[in-house]
């Protein structure tokens, strides 16, 4: 299987101003975001990227683009339905503070595999979709690209948490536990034994690690991309040394 960068668009907008967005149009990142999304890129930059894939909604897009144009090689962006937003239904374009005072707000909070949003979308039909379309985008571009591609997947907060929280194993009820803020950058690297959640909710920091290791020829028989502590099926018993050891 493959690796996964997960990246949340940037600040939008509708962030700014405390409006869920949803799948509401024209819902575009703000002078922050931009700036949010150019750093994200710059930090993938140094990574060679198998394959681009974003959300329909145009904040994603957007983000992705930067993704795009920082990397050294050429890369189309694939937009894929599974990963977009959550379908909030009536709550879209409300602010979050009048949405807190209704009922299902506590629902979401607490029990969000119960929560199904008026004229919208269950959370855990959500949940399902999103998951699944990340683990084939992943098993399809490993089987393009080999065992050690790297790919990545703009999406939003929601959505990533689900893909998270799938990887290590929480009920949807416990996803409310994990954290996406703007322009973040999580990874995941899925393989015949378990996926691995290897980076969340990360702001700073250059990704080079990831990228494939030269073949060193006094090093036959060991295994190429990150070190073999990081790609290996099975954990590392006591955490291991770590990618690019030594280096």
């Amino acid at each position: 299987m493959a690796t996964v960068i997960l990246v949340r668009h940037g600040r939008t907008t509708a962030n700014a101003s405390g409006v869920l967005a949803g799948r509401l149009a024209g819902v575009r990142l703000d002078d922050v975001g931009e700036g949010q999304a150019s750093r994200a890129a710059a930090r993938i930059a140094a990574v060679p990227i198998a394959a681009l894939v974003s959300s329909p909604q145009e904040r994603c897009q957007q983000t992705a683009q930067y993704v795009a144009k920082a990397s050294p090689t050429s890369l189309s962006i694939a937009t894929e339905d599974g990963i977009a937003e959550c379908d909030y239904g009536e709550w879209q374009g409300r602010p979050l503070k009048d949405l807190a005072q209704e009922p299902l707000w506590k629902v979401v909070q607490t029990q969000p595999s119960a929560a199904s949003f008026p004229g919208g979308e269950a959370m855990s039909t959500m949940y399902s979709r999103a998951v699944a379309a990340i683990r084939g985008l992943d098993a399809q571009i490993a089987a393009d690209h080999g065992k050690d591609a790297v790919w990545v997947a703009v999406s939003h907060g929601d959505i990533i948490k689900a893909v998270l929280a799938d990887a290590l194993g929480m009920h949807l009820d416990l996803f409310q536990r994990l954290h996406v803020d703007p322009a973040s950058i999580s990874i995941v690297r899925y393989t015949a034994t378990r996926p691995y959640v290897m980076v969340s909710n990360s702001h700073a920091g250059d990704l080079d690690w990831l990228a494939p290791k030269p073949a060193d020829p006094e090093a036959a028989g060991e295994p190429s991309g990150a070190d073999a502590d990081s790609t290996a099926d099975d954990a590392v018993v006591g955490g291991g040394a770590g990618p690019r050891s030594g280096q």
